[in-house]
């Protein structure tokens, strides 16, 4: 059986920090804690777990953090968390089969990153991350902001989930590094151009985001899987604005990279949807249902595109169109996901009341 050396960096994270560690303290053999500065009781924390806990000045890059963190290791693979990460029970024994059965011959194993939760506790984002690696290999973090594992060889995707439990709010720290990096003049890697535009969006500057992703699109160097997630928040953009045609091209241009994904023909239908036209929504909503969720690729997955969204949207289309009962249907479908929704319960009742539509039990 392998052994396991768990890596993390942290600051101020007291509130988080032994939830974490004690979801993974019976599967791990060596737990590292790097703190970058807190000013809580976080070290205490975590030497209530670990002896080695130790200090890295922060230099405004989480690459160089986390690979002296992967340097003090000294087990067979390294494992990495944030504090606000869990393994719920189930995982717990997933990652010990995992442990006691994994091919020493395998180089990282991904997971799957159950990253964002809406109100009923569904999942609303996730993505796979390599999560467990073999530390012979010296795999490193690259990047000093949004940084990645740079792996290869061979990879085995598993179905350990990591849990992400905070709900964050969009903080500036994040884009002050990027704007501090393009004042120094630095060039922007096609990733780099990605995740400013992410930030930039997510601070609500969006005439500054929209030109990020148009330039990182336009470019098509960056990994397809970022291009396609440009694409779609780009879409949204535009569609917020009004600039129909804009969105629909950008939206359009995901599918020179991969075929269509539920959140593309979600935009889509909703483009269409915005402006009234119930039939061409019909069919991209149509679309999204009919598609199949990847399930080992490395990018974003908005649940709800896959789920229940399109199943509201086609039950306001079908409203429109006149279709009572289809419309019904749909928002039955949607409501198997979201059973208290406010707004599936109204359709409920509207369709139930006004149009007589049966219940069938």
């Amino acid at each position: 059986m392998i052994t396991i050396s768990l890596c993390m960096i942290v600051k101020d994270e007291e509130k988080h920090l032994g939830k974490c560690l004690r979801s993974v303290s019976g599967i791990v053999d060596e737990i590292i804690i790097v703190d970058t500065g807190s000013i809580d009781r976080t070290k205490e924390v975590a030497r209530y777990y670990t002896d080695l806990v130790l200090d890295f000045d922060w230099i405004d890059d989480f690459s160089a953090a986390r690979n002296f963190a992967f340097a003090q290791a000294t087990k067979d693979y390294i494992v990495w968390l944030d504090a606000d990460d869990i393994l719920l029970k189930e995982d717990v024994e997933k990652l010990l089969t995992l442990k006691k059965e994994i091919d020493e011959a395998i180089d990282s194993v991904t997971m799957i990153y159950n990253y964002a939760f809406d109100e009923f506790g569904n999942v609303t984002t996730s993505l796979r991350r390599n999560r467990l690696v073999k530390r012979s290999e010296n795999f490193k973090w690259i990047g000093p902001i949004h940084e990645y594992l740079d792996v290869r060889g061979n990879i085995i995707n598993s179905d350990v989930v990591i849990t992400h439990t905070r709900k964050h709010a969009h903080s500036k720290r994040n884009l002050a590094i990027f704007e501090n990096r393009a004042k120094r003049g630095e060039d922007f890697s096609p990733r780099d151009l990605f995740y400013y535009g992410n930030e930039l969006m997510d601070n609500q500057q969006y005439e500054k985001a929209s030109i990020i992703y148009e330039k990182f699109i336009k470019e098509k160097n960056g990994w397809s899987e970022d291009i396609i997630t440009a694409c779609y928040r780009l879409s949204g953009i535009y569609m917020m604005m009004d600039k129909f045609d804009d969105a629909f091209r950008v939206a359009m241009k995901s599918f020179d990279y991969d075929s269509p994904r539920a959140e593309l023909c979600c935009r889509i239908g909703s483009l269409f949807l915005k402006q009234q036209k119930y039939d061409q929504a019909l069919f991209w909503f149509k679309q999204a249902i009919e598609l199949k969720k990847p399930q080992d690729h490395l990018g974003f997955i908005q649940e709800a595109y896959w789920t229940w969204f399109p199943h509201l949207q086609l039950c306001i289309c079908y409203y429109h169109l006149g279709e009572f009962e289809k419309s019904y249907e749909h928002n039955e479908q949607a409501r198997k996901h979201r059973p208290t929704d406010q707004d599936v319960l109204h359709n409920k009742k509207l369709l139930e009341e006004q149009h007589k539509i049966e219940v069938k039990i």
